[in-house]
């Protein structure tokens, strides 16, 4: 059992769906990012994804791309990174943080992928999203971090067919996290009724929650994904704020009244 584990239990004892939010960390600064880290679940955030700052991102659109190079031009690192979580850490042991990024700075680190486990194991990393290390390379990251105690979260997405589901969930755990539109973040909100069927196909694959992100911006649009999901994840609109300097407190407020739409669902 991890936090995510038991997150998700808890919040089905309560009858009520997950909000996950994501920001990238760095992001405009190291300390800002950890007020804004440390005031998450008090704005009613059950699970952070906390970005890792990349020069190459690929899923990403404009506004988390801008929000990486922001980041990148403040000393942003995997090891950043990982120094905000533990500060983190020294306050709440209890919100589950899921590292969200790319292969590369990961592998090219100093000593490598078990290194990098142990030290985010350490650091109270509770899983693992990294966008582009398909199925067919278990073996490099997926299956080491499950083996570290590290939820391993897949991406499915609307071309992820019949034949091809099995092997997107099959060493998934946490959660599956579902991009509902064909594109990259920030876009417009899905349609709920389309996103319905595909949650119930992917839940009866995997038998895992099932939380929806990409394109929702408002309460009512969290609201209403979260209404056919078991949670769903705001990043784009919350790292707008951040980008366009906004105080940490209106962040915050603005996560409240996003957290408070997808608790409705």
């Amino acid at each position: 059992m991890t936090r995510i584990d038991d997150t998700f239990q808890r919040l089905q004892a309560q009858g009520r769906k997950a909000f996950v939010t994501y920001i990238m960390a760095s992001d405009p600064d190291h300390d800002t990012t950890l007020q804004i880290m440390r005031g998450l679940p008090g704005a009613g955030v059950d699970i952070i994804e906390l970005g890792m700052p990349f020069t190459d991102p690929m899923a990403d659109g404009p506004t988390i791309q801008a929000a990486g190079q922001r980041a990148l031009a403040a000393g942003g690192s995997v090891t950043r990174t990982l120094e905000i979580l533990r500060e983190f850490r020294k306050s709440d042991d209890t919100t589950p943080v899921v590292l969200m990024g790319y292969y590369n700075p990961i592998y090219a680190r100093r000593g490598g992928v078990d290194a990098f486990l142990a030290e985010a194991k350490e650091a109270g990393v509770d899983g693992l999203i990294v966008v582009d290390l398909p199925p067919e390379e278990d073996e490099e990251l997926c299956i080491p971090a499950n083996r570290a105690g590290l939820n391993f979260i897949r991406l499915a997405t609307p071309t992820t067919d019949d034949r091809r589901l099995p092997a997107v969930v099959r060493n998934t755990s946490g959660f599956v996290y579902y991009v509902s539109v064909t594109g990259i973040t920030g876009g417009p909100a899905a349609n709920a009724a389309e996103v319905a069927p595909e949650v119930a196909r992917i839940r009866a694959a995997a038998n895992l929650p099932v939380v929806v992100g990409f394109g929702i911006s408002t309460a009512e649009a969290a609201e209403r994904i979260a209404g056919v999901a078991d949670g769903c994840v705001v990043g784009s609109a919350i790292v707008k704020k951040i980008g366009e300097g906004r105080p940490v407190p209106e962040v915050l407020d603005f996560v409240r009244d996003l957290a408070a739409g997808a608790h409705r669902g």
